[in-house]
């Protein structure tokens, strides 16, 4: 990672803080062990030449999916935080890289999402990645509030 990204506060975020945390959490080797949060999150980054290189078609590997997963989970984990209920994530990936990610509060979805090419995943940069997981967040807390019942059944 550049100096800029750490310099403009990104690496201090709540959201890298606990992406690096979800995707610690699926090392179930212990291989990011002593690894700095940079070289941990250099995988979620996928440049358009870096895209152009990977096959259009082709099938997603367990560190991939792990990756997705933890990009999910974070979310999950600071929607629970915002709003003080328990938030899970559901993730079904096909062999063949499609499927979808469900993030429920209660029996409210707050988000769900189409997942294809997932042999593709990643971002532009982290600082893309972090303005999506924003997005994402901010609709989620903002259905919590709006349908609160049944978010607490």
């Amino acid at each position: 990672m550049t100096e800029a990204i750490v310099e403009d506060g990104l690496m201090s975020s709540d959201f890298i803080k606990e992406i690096n945390k979800q995707t610690r959490a699926l090392d179930s080797y212990g291989t990011y062990d002593g690894w700095p949060i940079e070289r941990v999150l250099k995988p979620f980054v996928v440049t358009k030449e870096d895209r152009r290189l990977i096959p259009v078609i082709g099938d997603p590997d367990e560190v991939t999916i792990a990756r997705v997963k933890a990009f999910y989970n974070a979310i999950a984990a600071l929607t629970e935080k915002e709003c003080g209920r328990m938030a899970s994530t559901v993730i079904n990936i096909s062999h063949e890289g499609f499927g979808r990610a469900l993030i429920t509060v209660g029996k409210l979805i707050v988000v769900d999402r189409t997942l294809r090419d997932v042999h593709r995943f990643g971002f532009e940069s982290l600082s893309k990645m972090k303005d999506e997981a924003d997005k994402i967040l901010s609709v989620a807390v903002e259905l919590v509030g709006k349908y609160s019942d049944v978010a607490g059944l």
